[in-house]
């Protein structure tokens, strides 16, 4: 099951059994091993994040429901003696806000929580809250993903405002900006020569696509920032960010200032430990999903909770996802 990723119910017709038959001698094994604290031992980095786990009712679990849809996953994101990242999930917790993840915490005790140095998170004001709680200690940082990809909403933003002003309706096919709308998603410098050069026609196509060209360029600026090889220049131009966005006549992208100096410190700490980010966190939610597309679903979150600790490696902590 954790080699192969085999579902139950595929275990149970190799071996000509009924599930019920092979669940009866799993779920036993994995609990103990769940139980097990020393599991724990060594995490210095944790990373958090949150997925669905079924798209039914939220109906109470005593009233024969599912419970919350949303679980709250803890990720082991230490870094090994060659600078691998561990990545194993950890945990899952019913719901997605401060007190789901600080009870965790708690929960742990008080020499799981001085071990850990660094916790990763998402622009999620409840875990941030959490981690300040109980990880007071610990070094926030905000995931570069989730930074980036603010950066291409607000450009996103950016250009339907603007189509909306200038032509009166939502982009349609044969509009300049409508034209564009991928391309301003991708990174500059995996632009061809004539991706570029469609840019450069769109923005010069009306006065008023300036905007969408300025709001192009400081998502860019953002980039850029994560992307240089050497950590204190990458820093320097997050001060530069954090320096000019909020003070930009782009609404958007002064929002989007706004809401990264309120994150300051958690935002820079990207470039102070040597990069750290929720990357793990996400490839062990993908390995979570592919579970659950195997196993067409769960309807039992305690099962759900075990199969998904073996999947992604949180039993064994001696074996590398």
């Amino acid at each position: 099951m954790r080699r192969e990723n085999a579902s139950v119910q595929g275990i149970a017709r190799q071996l000509g059994v009924s599930w019920k038959t092979v669940w009866r001698h799993v779920k036993p094994v994995l609990e103990r091993r769940a139980a097990d604290e020393s599991r724990f031992t060594g995490v210095t980095t944790l990373g958090v994040d949150e997925h669905l786990w079924h798209h039914v009712s939220t109906k109470p679990v005593e009233d024969g429901g599912r419970g919350p849809k949303e679980l709250t996953g803890m990720v082991d994101l230490t870094r090994d003696a060659s600078g691998r990242v561990r990545a194993r999930l950890l945990d899952l917790v019913p719901g997605r806000s401060a007190k789901a993840y600080a009870d965790w915490l708690q929960e742990r005790g008080e020499q799981f929580r001085d071990q850990v140095q660094i916790a990763t998170l998402d622009p999620f004001a409840g875990y941030k809250k959490a981690l300040d709680d109980e990880l007071d200690d610990a070094v926030a940082v905000l995931d570069a993903f989730h930074v980036v990809k603010l950066g291409t909403q607000a450009v996103d933003e950016v250009r339907r405002r603007v189509q909306q002003d200038t032509l009166g309706h939502r982009g349609r096919r044969g509009d300049p900006l409508y034209g564009i709308r991928n391309t301003l998603r991708a990174g500059r410098e995996n632009l061809t020569d004539r991706q570029t050069q469609r840019l450069a026609d769109a923005f010069a196509g009306r006065e008023e696509h300036v905007e969408v060209e300025v709001a192009y360029e400081c998502a860019q600026k953002l980039r850029d920032a994560y992307r240089r090889a050497d950590l204190a220049e990458g820093k320097k131009i997050a001060e530069q960010v954090l320096d000019s966005f909020p003070s930009c006549p782009i609404p958007e992208i002064a929002r989007l200032g706004k809401t990264l100096t309120r994150w300051r410190d958690a935002f820079l700490a990207y470039w102070t430990t040597g990069r750290s980010s929720n990357g793990g966190t996400e490839a062990v939610n993908g390995l979570i999903e592919l579970a659950r597309r195997v196993a067409r679903g769960f309807r039992n979150y305690d099962n759900y909770r075990l199969r998904m600790l073996l999947i992604a490696g949180g039993l064994d902590p001696t074996t590398p996802t």
